[in-house]
This record gives structure tokens, sequence and C-alpha cells, in this order.
């Protein structure tokens, strides 16, 4: 509602960058909204919540079990810490201070140590523990994972993302055929990733993804897997998981979130394209500027434009570019992570025809008031 903006001095937004934390990440459904308006207004036990919702997401994915957690990164540290702890009671609540005894290390392909908007480094660390970097930044096979699992070794992550270096690198399949050689778990970070099934039929014995991404429910996070290490993941709520705990509305919303995320048709590629067409056609009647559909990195089924800038032409840097839009009566959010190169991206997912004509007029407002 337009009157929060204007309470508060918020400047709206258009997103074009995609389903980014930054930006509050997505939109919600209806039903998801009065899940968690029920959850917010009604008492539960916890744990019995936790457990009852978590079999019933467990029931809808056909996977062992599930919990809901307070956002992917959370999965990722109460996930590693669930490894590392197990049943250990005095490790529980003495994670960071009682001495290395357990196994900590956790093997993960070089190019998937990434920052998705904090480290993943960090997420590991939080959990207790250490990272072992496996191959290289542009290169990791199975044998290179191998040849870092030691007896300290305590899991393998593998972080599926399009942040991460995606060319020469083993495939999900590959690095659980090695966890299950060694009989090491295996943590799947999929956060942003659409298929709430593949990565688990796959091999891994922990899934985490976000909530609020690809499944459009509230701020939250969901790890499936493998009934003990999920079990152990629900123990954290005892240990660190405490000050990342979720809320019941959180609870509630993720899951009516994940049973309408099934059974709703979702926006295919082409429809995207169909949608920016439109929008692509008019950037290129504009001089120094060119667009174009490209499809997301990672392999997922999401088409994007890609827009161009000639910086001699323009005589304005892509980086000052994105800037200047941000910056703007209504803040403009590209995915920029090839600002470097003078190209930037249009995700269209968040945005209607009308926003995207709003983007195109903001451009070419920029160089015409030059």
């Amino acid at each position: 509602m337009s009157s929060i903006y204007e309470k508060y001095n918020l400047k709206q937004v258009i997103n074009t960058s995609g389903r980014m934390t930054i930006l509050g990440v997505s939109t919600p459904r209806q039903d998801v909204v009065d899940a968690v308006d029920y959850g917010l207004n009604h008492y539960f036990e916890i744990k019995d919540l936790v457990n009852k919702t978590g079999a019933y997401i467990a029931g809808l994915l056909q996977v062992e079990d599930a919990v809901i957690v307070s956002c992917a990164s959370a999965g990722i540290a109460q996930s590693v810490a669930a490894v590392i702890v197990k049943d250990n009671a005095n490790l529980l609540v003495n994670l960071h201070s009682a001495p290395v005894n357990e196994p900590r290390e956790i093997v993960l392909p070089r190019g998937h140590n990434v920052n998705f908007g904090a480290p993943v480094d960090t997420m590991i660390a939080l959990g207790g523990g250490k990272v072992v970097e496996a191959g290289y930044a542009n290169e990791c096979s199975p044998e290179q994972i191998e040849a870092c699992i030691t007896p300290q070794t305590a899991a393998i992550l593998y972080v599926k993302s399009h942040h991460c270096v995606q060319k020469s690198i083993l495939s999900v399949e590959q690095a659980a055929k090695v966890a299950r050689k060694h009989q090491l778990p295996l943590i799947v970070d999929a956060a942003a990733e659409e298929d709430l099934m593949c990565y688990y039929q796959m091999g891994a014995d922990l899934v985490i993804y976000s909530g609020a991404k690809a499944i459009e429910g509230p701020t939250s996070g969901l790890v499936i897997g493998k009934q003990q290490y999920v079990a152990w993941v629900k123990q954290q709520s005892n240990g660190i998981g405490r000050a990342m705990k979720v809320g019941k509305e959180g609870i509630l919303g993720l899951t009516q979130a994940i049973e309408s995320y099934l059974r709703l048709e979702k926006t295919s590629g082409a429809q995207m394209v169909e949608r920016m067409t439109p929008f692509i056609t008019q950037l290129n009647t504009l001089n120094g500027v060119s667009a174009k559909t490209v499809w997301d990195s990672a392999g997922r089924d999401i088409a994007r434009a890609e827009i161009t800038f000639d910086e001699a032409v323009l005589g304005m840097s892509t980086v000052d570019i994105v800037q200047r839009l941000k910056t703007g009566d209504i803040a403009i959010y590209f995915r920029g992570y090839k600002a470097n190169e003078g190209k930037v991206e249009v995700d269209v997912r968040s945005v209607n025809e009308q926003q995207l004509m709003i983007v195109f007029t903001c451009i070419k407002n920029l160089f015409t008031e030059q």
C-alpha cells in the first residue's frame, strides 16, 4: 500500500534483479498470506508444529523428513552443525568452545566457495565447520574431492547456484557417489533452485532451499533429506539454531507455499520471453543500447533480457548507469554481475509489462537528459 511508502518515506522499487534478499525476495500469494495470518493469531506447541509440518512436507516431496528454518543461510549453518554434533549433547551447547575432537572439515569445490550476499564459508564456520577447498576456481573433479577427504572430514558440500563456477565442475550425482563411497553425508545448498525433489533423488542427504525465492513463501528456509540427518538439524534449535529460529507464522506460511508451488503451473521461460519481447524491441531503438534474450547460466528455465550499453557512444559507464537508475525517483534494480563488461540483465519474474515500460522510459530519459 502506498501509505506505507509515504509513512516511512520509502522509495518505491522496480525489481528486475530477480528474487534477491536485498529487495525482500518475493511477494507471496494470498493463500500464503492467509496461512501467515493464521499462524500469527494462534498458539501451537512449536515442537509439534515443526514435526508435523515437516512430515507433511516430506510426504509432498517424497523424502524421509523435512524441517523449516529461518532462511537458507541458517539451513547451511545448522546442517553443518548437525553433521558435526550429531547426538553429542555437550557439543550441541558448546559447539565453538569444546575441544576439537569430532570431525569438522567440510569439503567443497573451490568454485563453490562464493559470496551470495554473505560468504558460504562464514555460514560453515557459524556451524562449527572448517572449509577445505577441493580443486581449483575453474575445475573440480570427483578425484579432487576425494583427495581432500581425511578422518577429519564431516561432510561434502555442493552449492548449486548461478554464483558458482559452472564449467569443469563435478555434478551432484558424482559428488553423491564420492560421499557414499566414504560414508559421508552430502549437503546440497540449492537455495534458489526450482526443483524441490531432484537433488535428494540424485543422492544428497540434506538439501537446503530458500523459502522466499522460487517457492515464494515468507522469509524462511527448508531443509529436506534423510531422517537421521534432519533429526540432527532439528536438534540444533537447542544449539546455534536458537539464534536463527523461525516463527509459527513462517512455518505455516512456507508449508502452504510449498503445497501451492507443487500444484500451480509455473511461468515458463517461453512465457518470460513473450513478456519481455516488446521491452527488448523498444530498447533496441535507443542509440548506444542493444538488448537480447539470454538464458539462466545455472540451467534453470528462466529467460532474461541482457542489455548492453555502448559506453563510448553513451558517454557513461555501465556502473554509473546502474547507480543512477538505483537512485532515481523510483529505484530500479538490475542484475549487475556483468556491469564491468558493459552489460546488465533484466529478470522479468517480479515485474509486469507496465513496469518494464517504466524501466525503458527511465533508461531513455537518462540519455536524453544529458
